[in-house]
């Protein structure tokens, strides 16, 4: 690929991912956030909405899903909408399926014009991982995903393994499988704030923190962050 055609399209890249965040945050009344009824006013349209045809629904948050991932966006705001939209079963499913794909597609453009400016970051940051994941990609990735990426950016985890040139199957894989439990909890804290909102009649910190719904995700997102220490621990603070 010439120069020219990667300064092209890495424009034309940041030119879409500009311009979608433009429509996102148009679409948000940002003086009215502060507003609980406001809350309670999107809750009601979105459900009236989501229920009149829930399989094309998924269809459009598959999509959107994908490009949001692919174009660098977070992950947790995905999750905590589909857990809202879909609650936490259909959502985890739909959002670990659309954001595993969105991550492979990210990784595939990484490959062909993102490769040197990802070898500049994190390279010598990761530099005593790389080797390790090298000996076995797909167990190791999958360990590294199911940790939370050992503290990198979303978007940056997708790209790492441009580092070792890793197999489009098993990075698939792993992130499906390593996905599953964090993006789980996301999507039942995301399906309690649903519940909460449409439940209160006005929002108390103490109330929501309180809703079985919602504390019960948070412990075990605690019990989660333990495991993933201790294996951290084992796999990548002793790497070589």
């Amino acid at each position: 690929m010439s120069k020219n055609l990667k300064i092209f399209l890495g424009i034309s890249y940041l030119l879409i991912l500009f311009g979608f965040l433009y429509f996102i945050f148009t679409n948000i009344q940002i003086n009215r956030l502060n507003d609980f009824s406001y809350y309670k006013e999107m809750q009601i349209d979105l459900g009236n909405y989501i229920s009149a045809n829930i399989l094309i629904n998924l269809i459009y948050f598959f999509i959107f899903s994908i490009v949001w991932v692919a174009l660098l966006g977070f992950g947790s705001p995905i999750l905590i909408i589909s857990g809202i939209l879909f609650g936490k079963w259909i959502g985890t499913l739909i959002s670990i399926i659309s954001i595993s794909c969105g991550a492979l597609i990210l990784y595939s453009i990484g490959i062909f014009f993102f490769r040197d400016l990802v070898k500049s970051i994190l390279e010598k940051k990761l530099e005593k991982y790389i080797h390790q994941f090298q000996k076995n990609e797909l167990f190791y990735f999958f360990i590294y995903r199911f940790i939370g990426g050992l503290g990198v950016p979303f978007g940056l985890q997708n790209l790492i393994p441009v580092l070792f040139d890793m197999k489009k199957i098993n990075y698939f894989l792993a992130s499906f499988f390593g996905f599953i439990p964090s993006m789980f909890i996301m999507n039942t804290i995301g399906a309690g704030l649903n519940s909460y909102i449409e439940e209160a009649q006005s929002f108390r910190m103490i109330d929501l923190i309180l809703t079985p719904e919602i504390y019960f995700p948070i412990i075990l997102f605690g019990g989660f962050m333990i495991i993933s220490f201790f294996l951290k621990n084992k796999f990548f603070d002793n790497a070589n």
